[in-house]
């Protein structure tokens, strides 16, 4: 392949950000909840972070779990949090507004990137475009509005069985806009879809879990993930970095 391969890792949080740092990842998509799906993470952690690790911080702008489709109050709070989390110090946003009908909110989408190329950040658009209906007009859209990156498993659950669209888009659109596979990117996997793709990056969020002792009591239960990690909670896990960033690297120099 022969080309340098960036690896994103998805950070619920300042330990997860340090685990991609000691992993070798070059950049985190910093965000809260991750169980979510990720929402907007916390200044103090985004401060923290920056601090501590260098790394380049792609911060989360999303309000709350479920769809894309947000009302007047919620894109308010969304430009907020977008100002304050340039002003101290994220790199860039990843976010994404869509229309009810799952098209892409130009007018919001346009004041966004207006507002992060304003701090002379990066702004990505996420996932939310694995639900558009025509993503080739969706793509085209973005370009016009001078969005940078796209992050997208091709429309499909995950990555791998979305190649073919990654590739595609790659082959279309790679050389005006970055595209950015994710979504079930592992150390297994990742030499198939950066052969199949042609990409230069990859995002994978390299979990791992962690206990808690607190999570469950005798009639309670605080437990979100399934067995046999009731009493855990999700992490990054720095060893899955490693592998990560190993198959990537061996891969990029076969």
């Amino acid at each position: 392949m022969n080309r340098d391969i960036k690896i994103e890792v998805c950070a619920g949080g300042y330990a997860d950000c340090v685990a991609a740092k000691q992993g070798g990842a070059d950049r985190v998509e910093l965000n809260g909840a991750f169980a979510l799906g990720g929402l907007t993470p916390t200044v103090p952690v985004l401060k923290k972070v920056k601090r501590d690790t260098g790394l380049e911080v792609i911060a989360m702008v999303r309000p709350r779990a479920g769809g894309f489709c947000y009302d007047a109050d919620e894109k308010e709070i969304m430009f907020a949090e977008a100002k304050n989390l340039l002003e101290n110090g994220a790199d860039g946003l990843a976010f994404g507004f869509l229309n009810a009908d799952g098209g892409i909110d130009l007018e919001n989408t346009r004041k966004m990137v207006e507002l992060i190329h304003r701090y002379r950040g990066i702004a990505v658009f996420h996932r939310a475009i694995d639900v558009t209906p025509d993503i080739d007009a969706a793509i085209q859209m973005l370009m016009d509005l001078g969005m940078d990156r796209v992050l997208t498993s091709g429309q499909k659950a995950k990555a791998l069985n979305g190649v073919d669209v990654i590739a595609e888009l790659q082959e279309k659109y790679g050389d005006r806009i970055q595209i950015l596979p994710g979504s079930g990117i592992n150390a297994g996997n990742a030499a198939e879809i950066l052969e199949k793709t042609g990409v230069n990056q990859l995002h994978a969020s390299c979990r791992g879990y962690r206990p808690d002792p607190t999570t469950m009591g005798e009639d309670v239960s605080y437990a979100y993930l399934p067995a046999p990690h009731e009493g855990d909670y999700d992490v990054a896990d720095e060893e899955a970095v490693c592998s990560l960033r190993r198959a990537a690297d061996t891969a990029a120099a076969a």
